[in-house]
């Protein structure tokens, strides 16, 4: 499945964090008929972030009730170890964290290297020169907004200048790259992180807890500042 914009400029990947569990289905419905681009899959496994989540037997399941494309965000240690199980979930993108592998060079090749798109995550305090080396590796960068680990955080103000330094990094290096955020986005600041440079929107709990999800996306598609040519 291939990467692009829609006509507005920006993806929005719901996240199902924040979703109820004991429905998925429908959770995977909802974000398809309110507009949603992508849907967002936190795996978190108690040690790298405290919380745990769900692996590649459930995404498996995802896989075969929807049709978006699925983003699979790894909050694991050494997330090498289970690449293979993830890569034959169904996952059409797997990002994993700087700060977890150990050469993080190999763990991207191993995903490019399987037929998807490869990403990598930056924690709020990871300074951008890890990037140095991995711009040819990489489809999208995560710039998390908040502390990973739980859904229903507040932005990160300081993260907004940020994403303006990283998004003149990638257009010097790689403009094709793309910019995910993800963390406390709503609509109040929507506006201000895209006109930043983000490009990917990760919207959790704002996205579920919305009485009209439908004009929830539309509203943030509206607010964005953001606009890029599609490839």
């Amino acid at each position: 499945m291939t990467i692009d914009t829609n006509k507005d400029g920006i993806i929005i990947a719901p996240s199902i964090l924040s979703a109820d569990f004991t429905r998925l289905k429908e959770a995977l419905d909802t974000i398809e008929n309110a507009g949603g681009d992508w849907v967002h899959i936190d795996v978190m496994d108690g040690h790298f972030v405290p919380n745990i989540t769900i692996g590649p037997p459930v995404i498996k399941s995802i896989r075969k009730e929807t049709k978006l494309f699925l983003d699979v965000h790894l909050m694991i240690e050494q997330p090498e170890r289970l690449l293979n199980d993830f890569i034959s979930s169904g996952a059409d993108m797997i990002t994993v964290h700087a700060e977890s592998c150990t050469h993080l060079n190999r763990t991207l090749q191993v995903i490019r290297e399987s037929g998807i798109k490869s990403g990598v995550s930056l924690n709020p305090a990871t300074p951008l020169n890890v990037l140095d080396y991995v711009y040819d590796y990489v489809d999208m960068v995560l710039l998390m907004t908040v502390n990973p680990g739980f859904g229903g955080q507040a932005y990160i103000p300081q993260m907004t200048e940020k994403i303006i330094t990283l998004r003149n990094m990638l257009n010097k290096n790689n403009p094709d790259v793309y910019l995910q955020i993800d963390g406390g986005i709503s609509v109040n600041n929507i506006s201000e992180v895209t006109a930043a440079g983000a490009n990917v929107i990760v919207a959790g709990s704002a996205f579920f807890n919305a009485s009209e999800k439908t004009s929830f996306v539309t509203e943030l598609r509206q607010k964005s500042a953001f606009c890029r040519k599609k490839k």
